[in-house]
């Protein structure tokens, strides 16, 4: 039986593949398998997948033929996957050696429906180590129980769909696969419903996961249309919150977190394009009056007066028919 099932999109990271695939051969196990989904990539990638296709132990090669983007691919990805448990890397990240056997062993040991872990954000020549917002590490927990509260960065807010290994029982019920379609923001409808859904986790200190920031390609830096599609993300978990036993609890969380990302977008507003921009601040307005109006004030009042000051001039904005509905 395979152990463990590791699912890598690749789109157009011809310069950084070889390296996440290096990382993975020195993560290799008899058990493991690699999926490697090719999302439609225009540069070399199909080529240097398909060598690993024949040279990586372990590897599995999926081909899209239209780009679908990350949570697409990851879901491709979901699909094949035969292992016990279940993780993610990105493929313009890559791994310590030996990385995915102790990851596995801390979930065994545990017996959790799913881990959370530390990572190292990589910034050129720069590296930090990011934690997972939660104090206990190697404790059993429910996850529900560590949404709140709702001012401070919780685990559901670190939603690094790899920072991390999950139960197959997860993907039984549905919980693993994302949101079709989606280009940014992706992990966040599924971190939060991980939270809400699943019975039990676990934080532990193991480092092992290498996270390249500032890659070109990516969506973080680009300022284009799809970048707006945080608006769909943050809107499902609102909707789904919103229909949860626990709603009027873990609403201010999520309202909460949701006016945060609209403020941090428009505050860095001169890297879209121009219509872009228009676009971001007409949706945000929409997003502001499809919020639960009570819970929404009491977002804005708990925030510091510059960005509450900024959404609440934007909730004044009009909107037009077409972006409202």
């Amino acid at each position: 039986m395979v152990k463990l099932s590791v699912i890598v999109p690749f789109y157009n990271v011809q310069q950084y593949a070889p390296d996440t695939l290096k990382s993975l051969r020195a993560n290799a196990r008899d058990d493991f398998e690699f999926i490697l989904v090719d999302d439609c990539s225009r540069d070399e990638t199909p080529d240097i997948l398909e060598r690993a296709e024949r040279e990586l132990p372990g590897a599995v090669l999926l081909r899209h033929e239209r780009n679908g983007g990350l949570a697409t691919a990851r879901n491709t990805g979901l699909d094949a996957a035969r292992g016990e448990y279940l993780t993610f890397l990105d493929g313009d990240d890559w791994l310590a050696p030996g990385y995915y056997e102790r990851l596995v062993a801390a979930i065994e040991d545990l017996g959790c429906d799913f881990v959370r872990t530390d990572h190292v954000q990589c910034t050129a020549r720069a590296r930090s180590v990011h934690r997972v917002p939660h104090g206990r590490r190697g404790a059993v927990l429910s996850p529900r129980e560590v949404i709140l509260p709702a001012d401070r960065s919780t685990s559901v807010d670190y939603a690094y769909a790899w920072a991390g290994v999950y139960h197959r029982r997860l993907a039984d019920k549905g919980l693993l696969h994302f949101t079709d379609g989606l280009r940014t923001a992706e992990d966040r409808p599924w971190i939060w419903r991980l939270h809400r859904e699943a019975e039990s986790f676990a934080a532990v200190s193991l480092l092992g996961v290498f996270y390249r920031r500032g890659v070109a390609s990516s969506l973080t830096q680009i300022g284009d249309v799809r970048q707006l599609d945080f608006i769909k993300a943050f809107d499902q978990v609102v909707r789904e919150t919103a229909a949860d036993r626990d709603a009027a609890e873990l609403l201010t969380k999520a309202v909460r977190t949701y006016c945060a990302i609209i403020s941090h977008h428009l505050g860095s507003i001169e890297r879209f394009e121009p219509s872009v921009a228009r676009k971001l601040k007409s949706m945000s307005a929409a997003a502001l009056k499809r919020m639960p109006q009570d819970v929404l004030e009491q977002a804005l009042d708990s925030m510091d007066v510059q960005r509450a000051t900024r959404l609440r001039r934007l909730r004044r904005r009009p909107v037009p028919a077409e972006v409202a509905a």
